[in-house]
């Protein structure tokens, strides 16, 4: 594609209102630092990262394990092989195959590992039934402790406040089944949760859904004006303030949907945009490290390419400009949630999109179905709707209604 064809597509999707309210816009040099080159070929991680206060030094490009399954140890072992050392679990993942997998795999190598599980409590969960789940975790990981331990998805404030839950964590940690815990979260009101569990001191970690997609300053580099396309403006203060608390700060979703072959074509010099994208998210100071999926061995090698990095390389602008042109139309930015209340029936529209997206983007249709059925309220209703309850509810220009019903369709 020449730069030509870019800007054509680009104005063509200003047009769409997939990033919408943009005046005037004109690419120009971005100000975020650019190394002279690419870092040089290497599957290895080259950098650690003081985790907070915890004090455990991770890599800073970690691994993800949500789409684990059985037989897979050698995944493991591999990144292992190569300087991982945060391995990133939770009770849910494939159905906890990901924890029985995981647990295999650290066989005479579990004090090499800072483990990282998670189990979704609600705001109702008693302490005996989390402290179950737990101990069910720990049976799987074939260990006695986990060294972060997450409240999972957390997108309310009553979750985070749920005196259960901090009885739980007090008593787990007594016991020494924890060392530390923490929320994650992607979703609407992330940045509702953080403040408060930031403000109140109530986790030594986050796991955070943040990419060039979400930061308003990725928009800032190639417009000319200002604007709120990324619908999460509070997270980089958030992910500042958890920083300067001493509270970690790990990074989820930075591929802004992983459609990874979609940019094959456009990478140059041993650079891709995988590595383009982990880029940016390192060279924020207040993210210590991040967790990406890894289900296979070349794909550990590629995204180890960029570890040690704390700046963009050479190129890596016009890759993640090119993706965000190509992809914008259709990504959900599920953080955004301004599409919450738009259904008269309360379909949770972008965590059914979100849903959409790895069946989609990641291709991991048995993941996108497990997911899709947790959900409380699915999409069944959208097979029979006009699509005019949700129409212009996306302020990036997505079509929901038409997306809403395949996704149904496709994983129910």
């Amino acid at each position: 594609m020449t730069d030509s064809t870019l800007d054509l597509n680009r104005r063509r999707l200003l047009k769409a209102g997939a990033i919408g309210g943009i005046a005037a816009p004109g690419f120009y040099v971005p100000a975020h630092a650019e190394e002279p080159t690419a870092p040089p070929a290497d599957d290895s991680v080259r950098r650690y990262a003081r985790l907070g206060k915890t004090g455990y030094e991770i890599s800073d490009i970690s691994f993800g394990s949500s789409r684990l399954r059985s037989g897979e140890e050698r995944l493991v072992h591999y990144a292992l092989d190569r300087g991982v050392n945060y391995i990133d679990t939770a009770e849910s993942y494939t159905s906890g195959q990901s924890e029985t997998v995981i647990g295999n795999a650290l066989k005479g190598r579990r004090d090499k590992v800072i483990l990282a599980s998670k189990q979704w409590a609600s705001a109702d969960t008693t302490r005996a039934e989390m402290m179950h789940e737990l101990e069910a975790s720990l049976r799987r990981l074939q260990t006695d402790h986990i060294e972060i331990y997450f409240n999972h998805a957390v997108n309310a404030v009553d979750r985070l406040e749920n005196p259960e839950w901090h009885e739980f964590v007090a008593q787990a940690k007594a016991q020494g089944k924890i060392a530390y815990t923490g929320l994650s979260g992607h979703a609407g009101r992330l940045a509702d949760v953080l403040e408060v569990a930031i403000d109140k001191s109530l986790v030594d970690v986050v796991l955070v859904g943040y990419n060039f997609g979400q930061d308003p300053k990725f928009y800032e580099r190639i417009t000319r004006s200002f604007d709120f396309v990324a619908r999460q403006p509070e997270l980089p203060r958030l992910l500042k303030k958890a920083k300067d608390k001493g509270i970690g700060v790990v990074a989820m979703k930075t591929l802004m949907g992983a459609r990874l072959n979609d940019m094959r074509a456009y990478e140059a010099s041993g650079s891709t945009y995988a590595q383009a994208a982990f880029r940016w998210t390192l060279g924020n100071a207040d993210v210590d490290a991040l967790v990406v999926s890894m289900t296979d061995e070349a794909q550990i090698s590629e995204y180890l390419g960029a570890s040690g990095a704390k700046a963009l390389a050479q190129g890596d602008m016009d890759l993640l400009r090119r993706y965000a042109v190509l992809n914008g139309a259709t990504y959900c930015k599920h953080a955004c949630n301004d599409c919450s209340g738009a259904c008269p029936v309360d379909v949770p529209i972008s965590d059914v999109l979100r849903t959409r997206m790895y069946a989609t983007d990641y291709q991991d249709i048995d993941f996108a179905r497990s997911e899709y059925r947790a959900l409380a309220t699915n999409a069944s209703a959208c097979l029979g709707c006009s699509g005019a309850p949700c129409a212009g509810a996306c302020p990036h220009g997505i079509d929901i209604s038409a997306l809403c019903a395949p996704t149904h369709q496709l994983l129910a």
